[in-house]
């Protein structure tokens, strides 16, 4: 097995577009680590460079001890699984699977033990002598990702591979990646844009954005305590709200003529970043505002509600400015109605409006 880590990685293209810029990541052995971001941030392209599939522009790349900048991809020990899964539509699924080792000349009777080891993990020993086209999307995914294991690759690279898939079949094959990763202890590099995919696999996320590195973390970290402005808003679902608010001496936050005040962690980092009584962007995930009372929050109307299950999102107006709460659909909040939102002082989260950036960062 293997970790991967890149340094410095660029990549520009011939006509100046600057696809991937000063990348650096250590990536461990055995790590599930996700690339996320919205299309066109880099992360494919960085998965690429990872690959051998695209040239590096400057920067170093090894994987384990190996310096693999001008290593072309069949000498990297690597396996790709890609989204539209790259089958030989004329092979059987055996056939597909044994492709790579029978130009590798692995002898008969190790790619009979590989082919039926990695097709009764992924059960799939059944489908062995079908055609692709004669498969459902999940199961020609699950014989891509066959025809990766049999490989034994050092690293596995992971483009997209769920996002032709239908939702709950999505749902059922990202439990069975997890899984498979537990199952073979190695290292996986996977890229999406799908924020639920990144929260639910990932050991780490590296949340990318225009090329540039936002913040690589913990799932948990990212959602709680994200870097900036950015990685706050793409990370959760729905997505944070954010309104201008001011620091008042350093111990609470005035947001719409509302006064919170600051838990000791944000009052110690106002403090650090020299901000006792400067204007700040408030952030607050939608969950950490609840229904009050006319004593309690400030008079909004409801404008838009959906319904998802037993949560309801409760989108509202105060003043000119949208926000979105989410609650128990029981309370059956309907579109036209008078609330009272309140705000969770110790859930509010403060970035300089300037950089952008958290001021716990």
């Amino acid at each position: 097995m293997a970790k991967v880590s890149i340094s410095n990685l660029n990549k520009k293209y011939p006509n100046g577009f600057h696809a991937v810029k000063d990348v650096t990541l250590d990536i461990s052995d055995k790590e599930f680590m996700i690339l996320v971001g919205p299309s066109g941030c880099g992360k494919t392209t960085t998965l690429r460079m990872i690959a051998g599939l695209e040239d590096i522009t400057s920067g170093e790349m090894r994987i384990g001890d190996m310096l693999v900048n001008e290593v072309s991809p069949k000498d990297r020990n690597i396996a790709m699984v890609f989204q539209n899964y790259a089958l030989y539509p004329h092979m059987s699924v055996y056939d597909n699977m044994a492709f790579g080792l029978k130009l590798k000349k692995t002898p008969k009777a190790e790619i009979d033990e590989r082919i039926n080891k990695a097709a009764r993990i992924l059960d799939i020993e059944s489908l062995l002598k079908r055609k692709p086209k004669q498969l459902s999307g999940g199961q020609r995914q699950r014989v891509a990702l066959g025809r990766a294991i049999v490989r034994k690759p050092e690293v596995f690279l992971m483009d997209e591979p769920l996002s032709n898939l239908d939702a709950k079949l999505r749902v059922q094959m990202r439990a069975e990646l997890i899984k498979l990763h537990n199952d073979l202890q190695t290292t996986f590099i996977y890229v999406t844009h799908d924020q639920t995919e990144a929260m639910t696999m990932g050991t780490r996320i590296c949340v990318m954005n225009s090329g540039v590195v936002q913040q690589v973390a913990d799932p948990r970290t990212i959602y709680n305590k994200p870097a900036n402005l950015f990685v706050a808003g793409f990370i959760g679902a729905p997505q944070m709200n954010f309104f201008p608010g001011k620091v008042i001496e350093g111990s609470m936050v005035e947001v719409e003529s509302q006064t919170f005040k600051l838990n000791d962690e944000l009052k110690e980092a106002v403090k650090a970043k020299s901000k006792a009584n400067a204007e700040v962007t408030v952030g607050i995930r939608p969950e950490d505002i609840r229904l009050g009372n006319e004593s309690e929050g400030i008079l909004a109307k409801v404008e838009v509600t959906e319904l998802l299950g037993s949560d309801l999102n409760v989108y509202f107006k105060i003043g000119q400015r949208n926000y979105i709460l989410k609650t128990e659909a029981s309370r059956g909040i309907k579109i036209g109605d008078d609330i009272y939102p309140v705000f969770n002082s110790d859930k509010i989260h403060l970035f300089d409006t300037e950089t952008e950036s958290s001021l716990l960062y």
